[in-house]
């Protein structure tokens, strides 16, 4: 029996052209759904392991980042291929091939995974508001609730738009970085030392381990997979072998390019934390505040005087706040387009969107709240904090089952990942969930450290 159809607004609803039309035609077609997944991989969550990672260790963690995104490009390419074959994402496929008794445990976990991503997203958003208008941290929080009649507003147009929009907001995020990297000599790296940095891979030096962790931890978004498999499906395809295989080919070509572009920019991020951070312990800012690194600090905020360079340090934090809030913004939207999803295909419950909106966002809130009202504004990262143990919990619940179902003939028939794919998939499983579980009992026991306040 099919299930019903998850996202159905925007089911089938962009043409593709005939298999015997030309390249650039089926990528105009294609693109889009692995750019709206790639902006979880760019979420605040990803820029403050980034940030810490760049200012202790200079270049030397820039290959967790590449490896990182390498097994994320892996895992996405299982994700809509099996949207593409199978005709069912991911929550889709896991309520139908295995046990009735299995879809309650899975569905609960999505829910507090994506409410997990969208406290990133609302601390994000927060700190920006609190820069652009001096609005304090615990209001802020309360204000980022009113993004549901964004998301109302923008879903309206339909998928075409949404794409569009991402593409525009992740650009502007992404031209800043590159400009102070490429352009402006007081930020250029030495790309030879990266170069070497990339080459020599190691964890030696103390707080490595837990730090890689913490990087890889915050990459791979296991609502993303769930939601990348559903996506793909907005393309009208037919059930022909031409016109699968086109889907197949271009939606690969789509991930491949949207997740290069995080990497790029997550990778910025990180050199330019070393260039500005590296090898100090404070810096002074022109009103005399000093801002001090070190365990603790808050990266989300000090992220700003990596665009100083560019724009001097007054205008730096104004930019840096309108590209945090929309970083923010965007992911929030693809993690409201995810829990419709989770809900959709595990439970077949139908939820509108402002609902839906406002049941993620008061699942990221109520955290947040209480741990700002009770701690203070210097509570950023200990949310963050919180939010990594519940997606480590989370992930291996959303990559075995992917790995399962792609790697299988009854269930993708000749469309099963070829040994390439198998290799790399269960290599990434085994290394993501193998450090997730390492860094796990620290995780486990900071978040008890923040709940009871120490």
């Amino acid at each position: 029996m099919r299930s019903p159809l998850s996202l159905e607004g925007m089911h089938g609803t962009v043409d593709v052209p005939r298999h015997r039309a030309g390249f650039w035609r089926h990528l105009r077609a294609y693109v889009g759904p692995a750019l709206l997944v790639s902006v979880g991989y760019m979420d605040p969550g990803n820029w403050g392991t980034d940030l810490a990672g760049g200012a202790e260790f200079k270049y030397g963690l820039l290959w967790v980042v590449l490896l990182a995104s390498l097994m994320a490009i892996v895992l996405q390419v299982l994700s809509a291929r099996l949207g593409v074959v199978a005709g069912k994402d991911l929550a889709q496929a896991c309520r139908d091939w295995y046990p009735a008794w299995a879809r309650w445990p899975q569905w609960i976990l999505c829910e507090l995974a994506i409410g997990a991503c969208d406290l990133a997203e609302v601390l994000g958003s927060a700190v920006a508001i609190n820069i652009l208008f001096h609005i304090p941290l615990f209001w802020a929080v309360l204000i980022t609730a009113a993004d549901v009649f964004l998301l109302l507003a923008l879903q309206r147009f339909g998928v075409r738009t949404l794409e569009a929009i991402i593409l525009l907001l992740v650009g502007t995020i992404g031209a800043c970085y590159a400009i102070e990297i490429f352009v402006l000599p007081q930020t250029a790296p030495d790309f030879a030392e990266m170069g070497r940095a990339l080459a020599t891979p190691g964890l030696a030096r103390p707080g490595m381990i837990f730090l890689a962790i913490g990087i890889i931890g915050a990459t791979v978004m296991p609502h993303n997979l769930y939601l990348h498999s559903a996506l793909v499906q907005s393309r009208k395809l037919s059930w022909s072998g031409d016109s699968r295989r086109d889907a197949v080919r271009f939606n690969t070509l789509d991930t491949v390019l949207a997740l290069s572009l995080a990497f790029l920019v997550n990778a910025a991020i990180m050199v330019l934390a070393a260039i500005v951070f590296h090898g100090r312990s404070s810096v002074t800012l022109p009103d005399g505040q000093a801002v001090v690194f070190g365990a603790g600090a808050d990266w989300i905020r000090i992220a700003s005087l990596t665009l100083a360079p560019l724009t001097g340090a007054a205008a730096a934090g104004v930019i840096f706040a309108v590209a945090l809030l929309a970083s923010g913004q965007s992911s929030t939207i693809t993690g409201t387009l995810a829990g419709q999803v989770v809900m959709e295909g595990f439970m077949h419950w139908r939820m509108s969107p402002w609902a839906r909106r406002l049941l993620t966002r008061g699942l990221a809130m109520v955290p947040a709240i209480l741990i700002i009202g009770l701690r203070g504004e210097g509570s950023v990262n200990d949310l963050l904090t919180l939010s990594q143990v519940a997606l480590a919990l989370q992930l291996p619940f959303a990559i075995f089952p992917l790995l399962h179902f792609t790697s299988s003939h009854r269930y993708m028939g000749s469309w099963r990942s070829g040994w390439f794919l198998l290799a790399a998939g269960w290599s990434s499983a085994v290394v993501i969930t193998a450090m997730d579980l390492w860094g796990l009992p620290d995780s486990l026991h900071a978040a008890w450290r923040i709940l009871r306040g120490g």
